[in-house]
């Protein structure tokens, strides 16, 4: 009988979020992330070769597909509102200007319930676009939920 990795199950993790150059070994902990996709767009290449088909005059076309640029959406990630400024200072540094020396390399790990490391992806000159809070309402028993999207320039799974 095959045995089979164990499955890592959308509803039994949490993110680690490590930014270089940060003085803390966690910047955050994130319970949803959206965004972790990327792609190759198909470049469609279109020849006459010399080959006749039929009683044509010209060649036959052929239609070849390669692979073209990656792409790398941004990453939407979603968590509880806490004490930290962390996210907010990222934030702020980059919306005053200084966006070239905030760009920053990092990691988000993925651990089961019971603390170990399942899945590490890596990303490169990163930067925050947008940072959100949920609707505020005195009447409402929910968590405010903090929202930060960042830029990737490329991410690459390393475990």
């Amino acid at each position: 009988m095959a045995t089979f990795a164990e499955l890592l199950t959308a509803s039994r993790f949490y993110l680690e979020l490590r930014l270089d150059g940060s003085n803390d070994l966690v910047d955050a902990v994130f319970l949803e992330c959206q965004g972790f996709k990327r792609s190759q767009e198909p470049i469609k290449i279109c020849e006459v070769t010399p080959q006749q088909w039929g009683r044509a005059k010209y060649g036959r076309v052929v239609e070849t597909q390669l692979p073209g640029s990656s792409k790398t959406d941004n990453l939407v990630l979603r968590r509880g509102l806490t004490n930290s400024m962390t996210l907010w200072t990222w934030f702020e540094a980059v919306e005053v200007g200084d966006w070239a020396k905030q760009r920053r390399d990092g990691a988000l790990c993925i651990y089961s319930q019971a603390g170990v490391e399942q899945a590490r992806f890596e990303f490169r000159n990163a930067w925050p676009t947008r940072y959100s809070l949920s609707d505020f309402s005195a009447q409402s028993g929910e968590m405010e939920i903090e929202e930060l999207e960042i830029v990737v320039e490329d991410f690459s799974r390393k475990r």
